[in-house]
């Protein structure tokens, strides 16, 4: 690993917490999927590579944080060997000369609407009240059914349950349900590491969405993370446009998070 310099920056924060919270979940769930899944994760120089084939997220499979063409290189050299989809994201509004002759000398192209990032400082507005949807942490005996619905919700196959399962009552992490009556039906993560926090994982079972249950995981993360001493809050949604409704942009926006910058997705 390469320290951080004008020849090797590091990502910036936003990013890296988000980096550490997908080497975390990697090393979380070491040992507890089975080998054909070939979970992999490198962290390079404040950033990652990370590879998991049958996940279809493109969270799990891309290079992050790295904008050094040394570091990519390295991280492009060990990606081009994984199976299934493989991307890099970078903001590429922010690019230097170097780096976006880099991205053109591989023939990289941008696929799909990109990545925003969104973040919230803990103190630039009152947390608004919560809604009518309960929420609560999720127990440790849980954590199949945690990890059972966060597959379900991200379309991921139930062979990768360990993978979110791992994460329940682990330190750094905060895991949360939103309940119908007593009844789980959605999902939300937080990773803290110093005062940066990464918000991930937010699902909904189908028949009750639009009724309030990602805003309510918003808030109960919100409320976990201040009073663990949080002072900025980070997340990513798809890029919103005018032909497509974002709904967790739009949530986002009313807890109070603002837009910070754009990451474009090239598919390797």
């Amino acid at each position: 690993m390469n320290p951080c310099s004008s020849d090797h920056p590091c990502p910036t924060m936003e990013d890296a917490i988000e980096a550490k919270a997908f080497i975390d979940l990697h090393q979380a769930s070491h040992g507890r999927l089975p080998d054909e899944e070939r979970f992999e994760c490198v962290s390079i120089n404040g950033g990652c590579t990370i590879s998991l084939p049958r996940a279809p997220a493109l969270g799990l499979n891309r290079i992050l944080g790295l904008t050094a063409p040394e570091n990519l290189d390295e991280a492009y050299t060990w990606m081009r060997k994984k199976e299934g989809n493989r991307f890099l994201q970078v903001n590429i509004d922010t690019a230097s000369d170097e780096l976006r002759h880099w991205i053109q000398s591989k023939g990289l192209v941008p696929h799909g609407p990109g990545w925003a990032k969104l973040g919230r400082n803990a103190h630039a507005m009152s947390l608004p009240p919560a809604g009518p949807v309960k929420t609560r942490k999720v127990l440790r005996d849980e954590a199949e059914a945690f990890g059972a619905m966060m597959c379900a919700g991200f379309g991921f196959p139930e062979s990768l349950t360990a993978l979110w399962a791992a994460i329940v009552g682990r330190d750094g992490w905060s895991c949360f349900f939103a309940l119908d009556g007593e009844t789980p039906v959605g999902t939300g993560t937080m990773f803290v590491s110093g005062s940066f926090a990464w918000l991930g994982g937010g699902t909904t079972v189908p028949s009750f969405r639009n009724r309030g249950a990602q805003k309510a995981l918003i808030h109960a993360r919100l409320q976990e993370g201040t009073v663990r001493g949080v002072s900025t809050f980070v997340v990513e949604t798809e890029v919103p446009s005018p032909e497509k409704a974002n709904i967790s942009n739009a949530n986002l926006a009313k807890m109070g998070f603002v837009h910070l910058y754009n990451r474009s997705n090239f598919i390797l």
